[in-house]
């Protein structure tokens, strides 16, 4: 195993926006209560271990200069709507 790519972690940061969008958006009129708290939960969970990944000396972040502004706000309004 090689250590990411600066593309690779663009990449990565990049899909955690599409977690940041969903935990963002209302539920849909087809979803139980409970199929949009699991839905929520999922995608904090994803951003919560994308804000954990390592590099391969297993304690360095990935993470350099990112904004987890979005990502941080999302994590903390997803676990309101599941909790």
């Amino acid at each position: 195993m090689e250590e990411r790519t600066s593309d690779e972690i663009a990449a990565i940061f990049s899909a955690a926006g599409d977690s940041v969008t969903v935990i963002g958006i209302t539920k849909r009129s087809d979803e139980t209560d409970q199929e949009y708290k699991d839905k929520i939960k999922r995608n904090v969970e994803h951003l919560e271990i994308i804000k954990g990944y390592k590099k391969l000396d297993k304690t360095t972040s990935i993470w350099t200069s990112e904004d987890f502004t979005a990502i941080d706000k999302a994590i903390v309004d997803g676990k309101k709507i599941y909790s």
